[in-house]
This record gives C-alpha cells, structure tokens and sequence, in this order.
C-alpha cells in the first residue's frame, strides 16, 4: 500500500512545483522551459519505482528554481535572453519567402504553408512580414490592401460619408435658392419677382 501514498503525494507535490514553474503550455514554451518540464516529468516518476520520493522533490524543487532564475536573467540581461531563448527570425519579406533564414532554421517551405493555414492566410503573397518565434509559432502582419478594416477605419469611412452627404444637401440647398431655383416665398416677402415671368403670364 505504500505506493498510494506516493502516488498522492506525487500529483500533489507535481502540481505545486509545476504551478510555481509558470502557466505556460507546451506550444508557448521556449527550449529551456521544455527541456525542464521534460525533466520534472521524468523525475516525479521515478518514487513509484523504488527512489526515495523526498530525494526526488528536492531535485524537482531545484531544477524549478533553475527555471526561475533562468528567466530572471533573461529579463535583466539582453544577451541572456538571446543565449537561452533566442530571437525571432524574419522568414516572409514582402510577400516573399527569405530562402536564407530557412534553411538556416531548417524550416520547410510545406510546414510554412501547414502554420499559414492554421492562420487562415490562403497566399504568401499576401503577408507583408512573417517571422518565426523562439517558441516555433509565426506571427505574421498582412500587406496594406490585404488587412482587415478595423472599427476606427469604419468609423472614419462613416464620418467621410456623412460630411459629403452634407455638402450634397447643401449645394441642392443652394441651387433650390439661387437664381437657377427662385425661392417663391422670398418673392412674397420682396414683393417682386426674382425672375421675370413669362409676358404672357404677367
């Protein structure tokens, strides 16, 4: 029976340890990140097989801690995080691919198209910039005349619209009252024509 015990005291322990070490899937991930989880996996197991299990979470609490501190210098020192996680790399420049960049990644042209469709772009052609990210997803910014409308372009399409259709309004205004269009009730007001009638209706 001693292994049940283990067994609660390894999901319970795991899930503190793992909380600590971040929220974090698997897809978001960088190298280090993976290679430590990978390990504190591996690790938590290994009571069930006979290793002593404090022995065990000691391990399991350092290699967090190596995780944390690791993170740490990468937000304080710039070449750190350049050295551990690496950089973005531009893969797509001006709708066109940057053969350069990936065969350095060894990134092929078929999984570029399987991560573009996975983002709903149909062409290459349309993406202004794509770069592939430390933790493997692309991000990616469409051409000009490809990009979605947002709420503020509607909203100034909307205002445009109303100040032409005001001017309109206002010059059919104007031509109703100038000399093409009499305005009849001036003319009751002046007490005259604004424009000669006809001789015959005079």
């Amino acid at each position: 029976m001693d292994w049940i015990w283990k067994a609660i005291l390894i999901i319970f322990v795991g899930t503190i340890i793992l909380r600590i070490a971040g929220r974090k899937s698997i897809s978001q991930m960088t190298l280090s990140q993976t290679v430590i989880m990978i390990a504190i996996g591996s690790l938590l197991i290994q009571p069930v097989a006979g290793k002593n299990i404090w022995v065990t979470f000691g391990v399991g609490g350092v290699l967090v801690l190596t995780l944390m501190l690791m993170e740490y210098a990468q937000v304080k020192f710039d070449f750190m995080e350049r050295f551990l996680t690496g950089r973005s790399v531009s893969i797509i420049e001006n709708g066109r691919m940057n053969e350069k960049n990936m065969k350095k990644l060894r990134f092929t042209v078929d999984q570029l198209e399987m991560k573009l469709r996975q983002l709903n772009v149909t062409s290459i052609q349309d993406v202004k910039t794509a770069t592939l990210e430390p933790n493997g997803q692309i991000g990616y910014e469409w051409k000009d005349l490809k990009q979605p409308a947002t709420k503020q372009d509607v909203q100034m399409i909307h205002t445009e619209l109303n100040r032409i259709l005001q001017a309109l309004q206002l010059n059919g205004t104007q031509d109703r009252n100038g000399k093409g269009n009499p305005d009849i009730f001036q003319e009751v007001e002046q007490k005259k024509h604004i424009q000669p009638p006809p001789d015959r209706l005079q």
